[in-house]
Parts: structure tokens; sequence; C-alpha cells
């Protein structure tokens, strides 16, 4: 069967802020670009953010980029690539300006500039005092950005392919990306999206675990296809889990509340964050925070009749500022937690959050897989931005605020980038007479098989797996059952089965595909946190506790072919300053 085929200059996967901030940049340019969704723009993951965009304005008090960078470096456990790192940081008041001239709604100082608030790990004088760094909308930048976003696209008339799900990458004999293979949800047709340049903005992949924060799209697409394509997946070992999710919901509630003065108390009543962070307290970096908490749990000093959670306390800052500054949150509280944090403290326990590994780019979003001993080598026509790429400003652990800011930073860059390539001038190069048939096979496989494995059953199995064996705390052993299993939940996938067989908006079919990309995700990540004997950031082994800079200052690949591992070295040297040389971190 061949498959239609439509072209574009560029065709963008995933429609959060990443994707439709490169999307304004190429479109503005009069490139054609298509922007696939699996949902409608505006309901991306991205409208789930709450706290703010770090960005050193100085609106509050004295603040400088070099001060914003020493944070990111010092959050990411000194992991991140410093160069990539300095570029985003300078970057950062320049995008900020940008959106507030495309239309945010910034809250605002008395004098009409953007009001910033504290935020986790952020600080002024190299980690001498907090410094209000965050610019926010209320609590829902994430949804004020999106919307801002999205408005400028129509604009600029970008075209929108919304419920469409990318298949697989399309490649040729060279190894160049021509395109993604994509299928209509509407219709369950199949289509080859043909462009001189592809953009994943295909957001995280938290779904692989079972208390997320994350959205049910979150699949990890861009990594599936990714890793299918046989490119690497770097430092997959590292998921944030941020401190703060509605116990048994796994909703969010924002970094934002402890910048705005909220506590976290153990059942004793006792604010135990000044026992693990004297300075910041419960402002101190999210991997910190997030472990004193589980360590409280662990120690029996939890709350509630199972004594596994801990409080949030926000009642004292008074129904003003909860009412001005954090409305959803209250929201949220009440829905999910049944507390009125006017009244009561809300309920809240460590929750997946955020993936810092992802696909390997530099900082013009191409994608980047060695050859030949260099780790740089570009792989042409292939780009990724926004939480589903590694261009590792965040390391093994992202400082908050610091996910908005690279979306619009990155995905601006590679939008430039795309844009000084004159791609217009540009021919297509011939597609492989193959292409689609990857794809192709996979539907096949599913419409033909008449019994198997339960979708939701496999993805439940998963999802435990990994929270249990891949958590807060890991130990060789875990790990090590971990990896087991998710090799025999792979088998499983492979014989996964669906009832539904119609065509028209099978959301069977689409869950099953999506659980395709989920077991290599998952794969990547446990295989590369066994193989990691340390603790740095976000991965803490209980059985190495130390971080190990001698062995292990460096960067994961993980390949899907027979689960085999490579390393990277880490970039210690900026762009025009002095490198920050790695030391014990303290807050």
């Amino acid at each position: 069967m061949t498959v239609p085929v439509r072209q574009f200059d560029a065709v963008i996967v995933g429609a959060g802020g990443a994707g439709m901030r490169a999307a304004i940049e190429l479109a503005e340019a009069g490139l054609s670009v298509a922007v696939l969704s699996k949902v409608f723009p505006t309901r991306s993951h991205t409208v789930a953010a709450q706290g703010g965009i770090g960005a050193s304005l100085g609106n509050m008090s004295d603040d400088n980029w070099l001060w914003h960078m020493y944070d990111t470096i010092k959050g990411s456990d000194w992991l991140g690539d410093q160069d990539a790192i300095e570029y985003m940081c300078r970057m950062a008041p320049q995008v900020v300006y940008e959106l507030e001239h495309f239309g945010m709604p910034f809250d605002r100082n008395a004098d009409g500039t953007i009001y910033q608030r504290p935020f986790g790990g952020h600080s002024a004088n190299f980690g001498e005092r907090p410094v209000q760094r965050a610019c926010a909308a209320a609590d829902r930048t994430g949804h004020a950005l999106l919307h801002t976003l999205y408005q400028r696209n129509v604009r600029e008339r970008t075209q929108f392919f919304v419920e469409w799900m990318a298949l697989d990458l399309v490649r040729d004999a060279e190894g160049a990306v021509l395109g993604v293979v994509a299928m209509e949800m509407e219709t369950g047709d199949v289509y080859v999206l043909q462009a001189k340049a592809t953009i994943f903005a295909t957001g995280g992949a938290g779904r692989i675990f079972a208390a997320s924060t994350n959205a049910f799209i979150n699949t990890g697409d861009g990594l599936g296809m990714t890793a299918r394509a046989g490119l690497p997946l770097e430092d997959m070992e590292f998921w944030q889990f941020h401190p703060t999710g509605v116990a048994g919901a796994g909703v969010l509630i924002t970094e934002g509340v402890r910048g705005e003065g909220g506590i976290l108390l153990n059942c004793n009543g006792e604010r135990f964050m000044e026992r693990y962070a004297p300075n910041l307290k419960d402002l101190a970096s999210r991997d910190i925070v997030s472990r004193s908490m589980d360590q409280e749990i662990k120690e029996g000093r939890g709350c509630g009749p199972h004594k596994d959670y801990v409080l949030l306390k926000l009642d004292h800052l008074g129904p003003d500022v909860i009412m001005k500054r954090l409305p959803s949150i209250r929201e949220i509280a009440i829905k999910f937690a049944n507390a009125d944090p006017i009244k009561e403290p809300i309920p809240v326990v460590p929750t997946i959050h955020y993936m810092m590994g992802g696909i390997p780019t530099n900082i013009h979003g191409q994608v980047v897989a060695p050859r030949h001993g260099d780790p740089g080598v570009v792989v042409e026509g292939l780009y990724a931005v926004g939480e589903c790429a590694c261009v590792s400003v965040h390391g093994a652990n992202r400082l908050g605020t610091n996910s908005l800011l690279d979306l619009l930073v990155f995905g601006r860059a590679a939008g430039d980038f795309i844009v000084s390539r004159n791609l217009a001038a540009l021919a297509h190069k011939a597609l492989p007479p193959d292409a689609g048939d990857a794809s192709l096979a996979r539907l096949a496989r599913l419409d033909a098989a008449t019994s198997g494995e339960r979708v939701a059953d496999v993805g439940n199995e998963l999802r435990r797996t990994m929270q249990s064996h891949c958590g807060v705390f890991r130990n060789e052993a875990l790990l090590a059952e971990g990896v087991a299993k998710v090799m025999e939940l792979e088998d499983r996938v492979a014989r996964s089965a669906i009832d539904d067989k119609s065509r028209t908006f099978n959301t069977a079919r689409v869950e099953a595909l999506e659980l395709d990309n989920l077991i290599e995700v998952a794969k990547a990540t446990i295989v590369s946190a066994l193989a990691r004997h340390e603790s740095r950031g976000a991965q803490a082994r209980s059985d190495y506790p130390n971080r190990d800079d001698v062995h292990w200052l460096k960067h994961t690949l993980w390949y899907r072919e027979g689960n085999r591992l490579d390393y990277k070295p880490v970039h210690l040297t900026p762009l025009s300053v002095e490198s920050f040389p790695p030391k014990a971190r303290t807050y």
C-alpha cells in the first residue's frame, strides 16, 4: 500500500509551549508549517504549569543572569551543560519581554513592572539569599502562556493538525530525517508528512509512573519515535519528583505556594525543612525537598491515618494573598484534597513531575548523536525542543521555573536557526520507497491480533513497576528486579491486542500506539538508573549515597538496540564567562 504524502517546509510534532513558540518564528518567516497535536493546542500539558518563568529582570531587587546561571548549574548538580545554561539564562529577560509584547497577562507591581515571586533554589549573589525571579500570572502561568502563543500562531496563520498522532520518523539511507508518518485520529487514515525540518516538541513522559502530575497525553511519543529510529536518549535516569502533589491524587500544588510563604509541616507540627536546608528551608531545590519529605514519612513523622503524607500550610498568608496570588491552588485543594487552604493545610506527597533527560540536542535545537567518537554530530533535518529534548540545561535536577523558560528559549532558538537555513529555497529530498512501512506494520499487527494482552493491564503494570522500583530512593536490588520486570513487560507489549478495530476516533488504537512509546521510555530510564552508581540530583541511590565526579560526571546515552549504554562528557565551559567548578550542594 502506498501512503499518501503531504509536503511542508517544516513539521512540528506537539503544540505545547515549545512547539508553538518555534511555529511563530517559522510562520512569521513565511514558511509552510504543519503543527501536529493529539489534542487541541490550548489543552497541551504546558497549560498545567502554575508557578512562573524564571528571568533575572530584577523588578523586586537586584538580580543578574550570572546568578541565575549559577543557581541552574547548582540545581543541576553539575550535570548541566554550562554553555547551554549560560545561553538560556542570558536570553531569559528577552523572551519574557517578547511574551509581554505578545500580550501575556503577567501579574504587575504598583509601578507597572512584571511581578516576580520567590521560588525554590533561586538566589542572589551565588547562594547568599533568596531572590524573587519567577515572572507569574497568578498560579496559572502556563495557561496564560499557552493561550498567548496560540493567539499569536492564529495571527500568523500557522496550520494546525488537531487530533493527529505522529507514529514514526522517516529517514533516508544517509540517516537524514525527511518528516514523520502520522495518523489522523478522526478517520484512522495514515499519511507521510514530508518536511525539510522536523521538530519534536512532544513534551514529557510522566505516564510511565503510577503517581504523576502529568496529563494522560504525556506518553513520550517523541522519545519512542527517536529510539525506534536508532537514535540515543540522554540522561533518562533523572526524573524530578515535585515535592507537593496532592496526596492520593497527584495533582500539582505549585512551588509558588512556598514562594509566597507556605511551609511544610510533619505530624508534630514541626517545620522540618529547617533541619535539612537551614538557609533556604522550604525553598531548597526540588530533589532536596522531596527526599526530606520522604525521609520524614519513612521515619514515622508523616500525617494522616496511614502516616503517608506531610502538610502544606498556607492559612497564615491570609485570605487576600491566597485569593489574589493562588486562586487555582485553592480550587484544586478543595476539589482534590477536600481542604480549604484558607482554613486548613493541604496533604501533599512527592509526585513524579518532570523529565530532565530526553532527545540529545545542541543549543539550536538540532538533534545530535555520536559518530566516529564525536558526540556532537548533527542528525540532518531533526530538531527537538522543550521537555522531550535534552540540551541539558537541567542536568540531574531542574530548577523550578526553568521548564517554561527552556521551552521559550529553545523553541525560539530552533525556529530562528531553521529560518536562517532558507528552507524555502531548498528542494525536498526523495522519500525512501519504504517510507511508512514500519508504521503500517505496527497498525496491521494491532488490527490482525484476535487475542492478546489488554493495553490497560500492561500499562498499569508498567506504571506500578516503575513507581516501586525506580522511585525517590533507589538501590541495586530494586533496580535490577525492576529491569527484569520491564523486560517481561516489553514482551507483553508486543503481544498487546485491542477489541475495537474501527477507524473513526479509535482511542483504543491510540492507547496501544502510546504504549509502544511508554515501554521505550521505561527501558531507557531504569537501565540508565541501574548503571549509574552514584547519587546526583534526582537520582538518589541508598547504596551509593555520594556524588562521584571522578567516574560519573558524564551524560548517559541509551540506545534501544540491545539496551546499550554509552556516555559523553558534560560541557563545563560556558560561552563567555568563567566555568563554575563542581562543589558540594548545600541550601
